[in-house]
């Protein structure tokens, strides 16, 4: 089985395009030019508020997030590896040791490496319950966990007293040579107690953030991707630019955009931090408030 996105249909590109597109620096000379590497605010979490019972949400980098909600502890699509593969190393350390962490939960967006992070969940090992797209369950057992869930898109289970809801994205998913889309993409809506958090995952900008924002009202945080986005023509169909997250938080209708997918991986063209600079200019556009949008340090805390 193939899954296909709800939105138009869209096939990853082939490797005569990704061909192209790594050739086109030293061939054309059409290709951004950036630097591999660049300056990252980095602070220490607020460990006093991680051991309450308060909700939180903390970021690591790229997609992983640290949230508290409902006294539980989550970890969205966590990587704490030094490094994705040949010539893609972190720019930033983690936010937070993995080892300091005791999480009761861990969703995962997609099999792409910059999300689900083979050595990562093996340090995590079986002390969490995973919540996972369709047809990744076998990586998960295979690996020996035994407290995996399978969801399809508007799927939902509980954990610990913690709702989990996994809803579309625009997006894809391969692993290996030959498992192309087999396996589900999507993002999750996690509600607590008294605070629902909205995680994208990997997405393009798609209409169903609407659908998204009408069947859960009040989202208080949208964890939005705002880089790996230049080349355009490359990239479009699969990531955000910092413009489609003002969007798609608008018609969300959260409370609060948290930017993310940006500074940790250098993985496309644009310099690592372009991201949050066009975002201001589009909040500003937009005519949002400061106070909407949410740009956090690398291990920086913040109560929900």
């Amino acid at each position: 089985m193939r899954y296909r996105n709800l939105q138009a249909p869209f096939e990853p590109h082939p490797l005569s395009t990704v061909l192209k597109w790594a050739a086109l620096d030293k061939v054309t000379g059409k290709r951004r030019r950036s630097p591999g590497s660049a300056a990252m605010r980095v602070v220490e979490p607020d460990r006093g508020l991680l051991q309450s019972e308060a909700p939180s949400l903390t970021w690591v980098g790229h997609a992983t997030w640290l949230l508290r909600l409902g006294g539980r502890t989550i970890l969205t699509d966590p990587v704490w590896s030094e490094s994705l593969g040949p010539g893609v190393k972190r720019n930033v350390r983690p936010g937070i040791g993995l080892e300091e962490l005791r999480p009761d939960i861990v969703v995962v967006s997609h099999n792409h490496r910059d999300h689900l992070d083979a050595p990562t969940i093996s340090r995590i090992g079986d002390q969490a319950t995973y919540v996972v797209p369709a047809g990744l369950g076998p990586f998960f057992r295979k690996r020996g966990l035994r407290k995996v869930i399978e969801l399809e898109w508007w799927g939902a289970t509980q954990v610990d007293g913690v709702e989990v809801h996994f809803v579309p994205s625009q997006h894809w998913s391969q692993r290996g040579a030959l498992d192309r889309n087999e396996t589900l993409w999507g993002g999750f809506v996690l509600k607590g107690s008294d605070r629902q958090v909205y995680f994208a995952g990997d997405t393009a900008y798609f209409e169903g953030f609407q659908e998204i924002g009408r069947r859960f009202p009040g989202i208080d945080a949208a964890l939005l991707p705002i880089g790996a986005y230049d080349p355009e023509w490359f990239m479009r169909q699969q990531h955000m630019n910092p413009e489609d997250a003002v969007n798609a938080f608008v018609a969300l209708q959260a409370r609060l955009l948290c930017a993310m997918h940006w500074g940790t991986f250098k993985l496309t063209d644009e310099p690592l931090d372009e991201p949050p600079q066009l975002l201001e200019q589009h909040r500003l556009r937009a005519g949002l408030g400061a106070e909407q949008i949410y740009v956090a340090a690398i291990g920086e805390t913040r109560r929900l």
